[in-house]
């Protein structure tokens, strides 16, 4: 959430920056909004003043026998006109409310400018990728070759984007969960945690998932939010809460199940496991002072990236464009690895930094030593890494000719010593 003053003393660079999302220009309406509700506020205080006092003008005038009906009817008409001006102020407060909660964050000015994701900028690649000596094959051949990995069986409980996995591809999976916490808690410096999987609307709105995305998430009936991310959970865990300067940062990792309609994702990746309903991650999320949360960006990032230098696997690095960056976040990072069976990179994680614009919604606050004033924190997250895609990732890049997966040597602890999954594996 942006701050209402910021954009008073800023409409120029306000409206710029929703330029830059490719969005209309809104600083003239918030702000008649604003004035209007301000000179409301200011008239009611008045009105209710010129009640009080006329109220006690008439015990006044009564103590001396005066004929009080006028003051009566102005007391009355005061009255009316409070009435009818807190109802004013409830509609204006509540449009301007809405304006300001679906207003997506201001980008950093290091955000190159661009429409889509075509737009984005490379800053590195890391690795070489493999060169075989036959035509590489994608995850869902490899996975249903060694009958492993069954589309048809979850579409059969679940409909489509859904899989189960088998036998020694259920323990890669989860051989890869295990390696991203244990880097993450013990040389990352994160602290592991086990957060809810459902939420109610302040969480998801705190996050900034409401208003503006709850079409892309799945919702109970008795309205509960299953958590898209667990950024949601472990973000919150600082809501309406006042810091110590001297806690910060905190650091918080999770795996959980991630649950998304992908209501925008019609056509998109309807092959494998790129793009499913249910999926699991490891996120990472940090707590930060201001002027610590653009160096705490890039040690987010240096923590997911090593997930995929322990595993051997290429990736890039870019940074995402204005039009590309989600309305959350003042500037990310994508890390794509790079997948055979597609012959290009996809992406396996976005580290974000959101400034206080979370923080504003949650109402997550510090102060320092010896300060009464509170400031907001700063909030980052990023996937440490987006598990499903990992397995893809290891599969499509140690696959051999006849089908089976080389285990990478970083994996073979948490599989048993286990160093080729050849078909029927279990």
């Amino acid at each position: 959430m942006l701050d209402i003053k910021w954009i008073r003393e800023n409409p120029e660079t306000f409206d710029n920056g929703l330029a830059r999302r490719r969005r209309q220009p809104l600083s003239t309406r918030i702000l008649e909004l604003d004035s209007s509700l301000r000179a409301l506020k200011t008239r009611l205080q008045e009105a209710q003043a010129e009640r009080n006092a006329k109220s006690k003008e008439i015990g006044i005038a009564k103590s001396k026998g005066q004929d009080v009906q006028a003051i009566m009817d102005a007391v009355a008409a005061l009255k009316s006109e409070i009435q009818n001006g807190e109802e004013s102020e409830r509609t204006l407060q509540a449009e301007l409310d809405d304006l300001i909660a679906g207003l997506p964050n201001h980008l950093d000015e290091s955000v190159p400018d661009g429409a889509d994701e075509d737009a984005n900028v490379e800053l590195r690649r890391v690795g070489t990728p493999p060169v075989f000596g036959f035509a590489p094959k994608d995850h869902v051949a490899l996975g249903e070759g060694l009958g492993l990995m069954d589309f048809d069986a979850a579409s059969r409980m679940s409909g489509s984007r859904f899989v189960v996995l088998k036998g020694a591809l259920a323990r890669l999976d989860r051989a890869i969960s295990s390696l991203m916490l244990d880097l993450h808690t013990t040389e990352g410096g994160y602290t592991e945690t086990d957060t809810p999987l459902l939420v109610r609307d302040d969480a998801v709105f705190g996050t900034g998932q409401l208003p503006k995305a709850a079409e892309d998430m799945f919702r109970t009936t008795n309205d509960f939010w299953l958590i898209p991310t667990s950024e949601v959970t472990m973000t919150n865990l600082v809501r309406d809460q006042i810091l110590d300067a001297g806690e910060l940062p905190l650091r918080f990792t999770a795996l959980s199940p991630c649950f998304r309609s992908e209501a925008g994702a019609a056509g998109k990746d309807t092959r494998g496991m790129i793009r499913q309903h249910q999926f699991k991650k490891v996120e990472l999320v940090s707590i930060t002072r201001p002027e610590d949360s653009e160096a705490e960006h890039e040690r987010l990032l240096g923590c997911a990236e090593e997930v995929l230098k322990r595993l051997g696997l290429a990736y890039r690095v870019v940074i995402l464009c204005s039009g590309d960056t989600g309305a959350t976040a003042r500037k990310t990072f994508d890390i794509e690895v790079w997948l055979p069976g597609q012959d290009r990179y996809r992406e396996i994680s976005s580290c974000s930094n959101t400034g206080d614009f979370q923080a504003r919604r949650m109402r997550a606050r510090y102060r320092e030593e010896g300060e009464k004033q509170t400031r907001f924190v700063h909030t980052l997250n990023g996937s440490g890494l987006a598990v499903g895609r990992t397995l893809i990732a290891v599969l499509e890049n140690y696959q051999q000719e006849d089908g089976s997966i080389v285990v990478p040597q970083a994996l073979r602890p948490y599989m048993g010593g286990l160093e080729i999954i050849g078909a029927g594996r279990g």
